[in-house]
């Protein structure tokens, strides 16, 4: 049983749950000021939380669906930009790459809290080059290719000694060896965007939604209301 003084700090912040909001500030997103690209503007975007200080810019959330529908997300570090779409990097026996396998579609969001601003991108995914992937992971941490080696992702364990017992197998394993190599079960995905929306808060919750939206004849661009 939680004791009381927990219960009543915890009901003092659901009743103060409907009043917390921020107000935004008055920075506009207008039509003629967005970058001829969706790769651009979001360049541009990520570029400016990283000038702010912002914390781990480049994370965004992963929603995905299993084949029933549950969604689930979580949070992924964004490895790769260009006008093929977003990359992150991930173990293919995953939660996540099950569902990615299943449904072949994705969504992920930006979400620059301290800047009023979040980019969600929605499309198809597909794999990574086996060639790709290599050269991403051969800039990784040797820490983080042995922990690649050594969790099985998503999958229920004993406990922590479990994971630290196959941490120490691995480094054994690999111990004499300089160049880790890619696991057969770990790579990446690539989402290829068919809507990438910028969203940029304004005050009185009028905020700007502009999105970049792919056709038969390449891009458009269209205001969302909020």
């Amino acid at each position: 049983m939680p004791e009381v003084d927990d219960v009543a700090e915890v009901e003092d912040v659901t009743v103060r749950l409907p009043g917390m909001r921020v107000s935004y500030d008055s920075v506009t997103l207008d039509e003629s000021g967005l970058a001829p690209t969706w790769t651009e503007q979001l360049q541009a975007w990520l570029n400016d939380a990283i000038a702010a200080g912002a914390a781990e810019p480049n994370a965004m959330v992963l929603a995905t669906a299993d084949a029933e529908g549950r969604p689930s997300s979580r949070t992924v570090l964004c490895k790769g930009l260009d006008a093929r779409g977003v990359v992150f990097y991930t173990n293919y026996t995953s939660a996540k790459s099950h569902d990615l396998t299943v449904t072949r579609y994705a969504s992920a969001t930006f979400p620059w809290l301290a800047l009023h601003r979040q980019v969600n991108i929605r499309g198809e995914v597909e794999k990574v080059g086996a060639a790709e992937t290599a050269t991403y992971w051969a800039s990784r941490p040797r820490g983080s290719q042995l922990g690649a080696w050594a969790s099985p992702q998503s999958r229920v364990v004993e406990g922590r000694r479990s994971l630290e017992n196959a941490l120490h197998a691995v480094q054994r394993q690999f111990a004499d060896v300089e160049r880790v190599p890619v696991p057969p079960h770990w790579g990446g995905w690539r989402i290829r965007p068919e809507v990438v929306e910028f969203w940029q808060g304004r005050e009185d919750r009028m905020h700007d939604r502009l999105r970049y939206v792919r056709d038969d004849d390449g891009w458009r661009i269209e205001r969302v209301a909020p």
